[in-house]
């Protein structure tokens, strides 16, 4: 007797995703970005400023609330994206949590903007990274569900335009729209207009209720013992075996290790570089205008990144490689790092941010490909891949935990800039450890 088809949902794709798909899901993807980064480039850094304590350094608090959410982050985006894997929708999998993540992100930004203690605007940035985290899990597996291995380069590059213009976007929005309030608004605003072409139009392949996968939990024996177990008992074996289940084994899939502690590590370098840019404008570099020097360096670094991204993704397709690009965009990235640490005026700046541009459009779309050709299995991808993206989380933990003694104690910019440069460049080498992927 023959075995019944694998739903489309759980099948590797063959057909090219489409234009109008493709611009859909990218603009999505920008507007999640609008929600993350005017608050991340500007407002937070305004919002802390004028909520810290007196005694207290407005770094040290931008680092607590900045840190807090992104251990919220770390934690959301797998956890949805194991839930949206098991979504049986008429809408789809995946399109159910994008429109409710962004729905609650809106709300959570709202929220933000009326926070008027430091504990406060904690609360709300925990909020907008966990509901905003629900809807990039599900962008970001929606790829591997409709694309190809052959167009996930050039669509990753698409992807990867729309992020570096949302960025630009919520940076804009968070300068012009007249205060931090008002910025917050804007974004949130933003962010749910540029989900509703794919919401409205598009549908992911619908998963079968009865087809359903199970969520992979860690591997329990001696079932019966449960029925045995106190209370206590079998919610503590039940909770590790949940933990279990979002951990992919270094040993049994060392080509995803590598790609994922690459990643980190290029996001490392790169979070400590922009972390702090608003004050190394205001504090080092004395510019009379920081928001606006904020604003014009992601502007610098948006036309040089849209330079690459797209070119960078079609190129990998075509050669059908992807380590030498994701090893030469790292090290392009240190050297723009470094710059910062080296020759710490506004042209040297500009030419960093140019150069940070050129690298990361490189590294986003390329390493968005390799990653997605190293998941496991195809019924756990929004699970996998909500792993992977840790690999951008973290970095926001470690970042802020890394670069403020460093500030304060340990040699001020130029040693950041310093320990960043090198911590990229480690990541780009590993890169070379890959080897199912050439």
């Amino acid at each position: 007797m023959s075995r019944p088809a694998a739903p489309e949902a759980l099948t590797e794709p063959t057909e090219r995703a489409g234009r109008g798909w493709t611009a859909a899901l990218a603009l999505a993807n920008g507007a999640i970005w609008v929600g993350w980064y005017g608050p991340l480039q500007i407002l937070l850094a305004l919002q802390a400023a004028e909520l810290a304590p007196p005694g207290t350094a407005k770094e040290s608090v931008l680092a607590w609330v900045t840190g807090a959410g992104a251990v919220v982050s770390m934690v959301a985006n797998p956890l949805f994206g194991a839930l949206s894997d098991r979504t049986a929708a008429r809408f789809g999998r995946r399109t159910p949590w994008i429109l409710a993540g962004v729905l609650g992100g809106a709300g959570a930004l709202v929220l933000l903007a009326g926070a008027g203690t430091v504990a406060g605007m904690a609360l709300g940035w925990c909020l907008v990274q966990l509901t905003l985290n629900a809807a990039f899990a599900a962008i970001t597996a929606a790829v591997p569900d409709r694309v190809p291995h052959g167009q996930r380069g050039a669509v990753g590059g698409w992807l990867g335009a729309a992020q570096i213009l949302g960025v630009v976007a919520g940076t804009g929005l968070a300068t012009v729209a007249g205060g931090v309030v008002a910025g917050y608004l804007a974004c949130a605003g933003f962010t749910v207009l540029g989900i509703l072409p794919y919401v409205l139009r598009y549908r992911d392949p619908a998963l079968p209720a009865g087809r359903r996968p199970a969520l992979r939990l860690g591997r329990v024996r001696k079932v019966p013992s449960f029925a045995r177990a106190s209370q206590a008992g079998l919610c503590g074996h039940a909770l590790g075996a949940l933990l279990a289940g979002f951990r992919i084994s270094p040993r049994r899939h060392p080509d995803l290790a590598w790609a994922w502690l690459t990643r980190f590590l290029i996001n490392l370098g790169n979070a400590l570089a922009l972390l702090y840019l608003l004050y190394y404008l205001r504090d080092v570099l004395h510019r009379p205008d920081p928001d606006g020097g904020v604003l014009v360096l992601t502007a610098v670094n948006a036309v040089t990144l849209l330079g690459t991204v797209v070119v960078a993704g079609f190129w990998s397709d075509r050669i059908g490689r992807r380590q030498p690009f994701v090893l030469w965009a790292g090290v392009l990235m240190t050297v723009a790092t470094g710059l910062l640490a080296g020759w710490q005026t506004w042209p040297g700046a500009l030419c960093a941010a140019a150069l940070l541009g050129v690298g990361f459009g490189v590294f986003t779309s390329v390493d968005f490909a390799l990653m997605t050709q190293v998941l496991p299995a195809a019924a756990d991808r929004g699970k996998d891949l909500g792993v992977i993206n840790i690999a951008n989380a973290l970095p926001q933990v470690a970042a802020p935990v890394l670069a403020a003694p460093i500030v304060q104690h340990l040699g001020g910019y130029r040693v950041l800039y310093g320990v960043a440069a090198a911590i990229g460049l480690l990541g780009a080498l590993l890169v070379r450890r890959i080897r199912g992927v050439a």
